[in-house]
């Protein structure tokens, strides 16, 4: 079966700028150079009121709720039945993430192979503003002659802020997105592998009732943090670039949302917790991610609900990717009860072997569970089909209810195969 998807936002590529001075030898997203100034663009469309006096438009419908959509109630009454604004704007930052699937050479015998676009970047048209392009780095030491595997340091992402007046009166609020693409090189691939637990380096306080330190995957953690003489690491990208954007536009009202797909949603919740410990401004901050794999303990995720931070998982419970890594998961209501880390349905004396050996994770954020099967257009319930960004779009553009769970009239977004392995 062959997967593809028509983009519901329209994008269209501007005209490239120079590239930026980090990692300059490689060519990726076009990018409008960014300076800390503010850009003057033409105002919104007015309109006249009773009294001759020209103001802006109402708020959209978008502009009033994009709050809710975005978690501020965690999402209560528009996941079952799928709230139709809401279903929209997760197929919207879906399509960010499309377009840096487009924008990445995954083709190893490519001489561009990690680094450099395949096709160029459609973002602009969508009224954002490609800022910073994101490295992420592997701190697995790999022969620079082993073809294909010896480059450490891959693009996986953008930031882009939104700019156009029109677009941010739609919204709401300006918008940032970080839009991180799912495994795309062998390092990568490695780095899936390191699947145990690791103390995460950066705001792991304890409080009342944990009785562990917060920690993630091992390999997640590397490729977030990882830098080499060249490249400075992910982690650094974003949070000097959101902090650089939070400066320029302070004074207005700011949303970051962080979207990714498998690799990249593990990715995302880490950025996400990583922001909200480094910046003090008042910041709405939310992930929506799609067919993400765990990430880490029940201490990790105790911490994300204290911070605020919003998470949405899309799932496709046919997704195996989305039951990995750990074979064995806590309840949520451990921490509530203040209980040690419990592996469910196990001896206690393999439970204790379990937590040793750092192999117990914890689900993460509110979930949106899809079902392949629900969908008589899906002829294939492989696992490569189930996992592919595609199909999760698809999803969720037919998604009804659970109690009807796939829309009949559902606009078909699978036209043509993917140029992106589905990972």
């Amino acid at each position: 079966m062959t997967l593809s998807m028509k983009s519901v936002q329209p994008f269209a590529p501007m005209a490239k700028p120079p590239p930026e001075p980090l990692c300059q030898r490689w060519s990726t997203l076009s990018m409008k150079t960014a300076q800390p100034t503010r850009v003057t663009r033409a105002p919104s469309k007015w309109v006249i009121d009773s009294e001759g006096r020209q103001t802006q438009p109402p708020l959209s419908r978008l502009g009033k709720r994009w709050k809710e959509y975005h978690g501020s109630k965690n999402w209560e009454g528009l996941l079952d039945p799928l709230d139709d604004g809401l279903r929209d704007e997760i197929i919207r930052y879906g399509s960010f993430i499309e377009a840096a699937y487009k924008c990445f050479d995954s083709n190893p015998p490519s001489a561009s192979y990690s680094t450099r676009h395949v096709t160029d970047s459609k973002v602009d048209e969508s009224g954002y503003r490609v800022t910073k392009n994101l490295y992420a780095t592997s701190s697995i030491p790999m022969p620079s002659w082993v073809r294909g595997i010896g480059e450490r340091s891959s693009w996986i992402g953008y930031v882009a802020v939104c700019e156009d007046q029109n677009e941010i009166t739609r919204l709401g609020r300006r918008d940032i997105v970080i839009s991180l693409r799912g495994t795309g090189t062998c390092l990568e691939w490695l780095e899936n592998l390191r699947a145990t637990l690791t103390r995460c380096p950066f705001g792991n306080k304890l409080s009342n009732g944990q009785h562990d330190a917060p920690m993630v995957e091992s390999g997640v953690l590397s490729l977030y943090t990882s830098s080499t003489t060249v490249c400075q690491s992910l982690q650094q990208s974003v949070t000097d670039e959101i902090l650089r954007i939070v400066d320029t536009y302070g004074d207005e009202p700011l949303s970051v949302t962080i979207t990714g797909h498998s690799l990249g949603a593990s990715l995302a919740i880490l950025a996400a917790y990583d922001i909200k410990n480094t910046i003090k401004h008042a910041l709405h901050l939310s992930v929506i991610s799609f067919g993400g794999p765990r990430v880490g303990n029940r201490s990790f995720r105790h911490n994300l609900e204290l911070q605020g931070t919003k998470i949405l998982r899309i799932v496709n419970s046919d997704d195996l990717i989305t039951r990995v890594p750990g074979f064995f998961v806590e309840d949520h209501d451990d921490v509530a009860k203040k209980q040690k880390p419990r592996v469910e349905h196990l001896p206690s004396w393999i439970q204790k072997c379990v937590n040793n050996k750092r192999w117990v994770y914890a689900n993460i954020g509110h979930e949106l569970r899809l079902s392949s099967r629900a969908s008589l257009k899906l002829n294939s319930i492989d696992v490569a089909t189930c996992h592919d960004l595609k199909t999760y779009l698809h999803l969720v553009n037919g998604f009804v209810s659970s109690s009807c769970p796939f829309r009949a009239s559902a606009r078909m977004m699978l036209n043509k195969a993917s140029t992106v392995p589905p990972t």
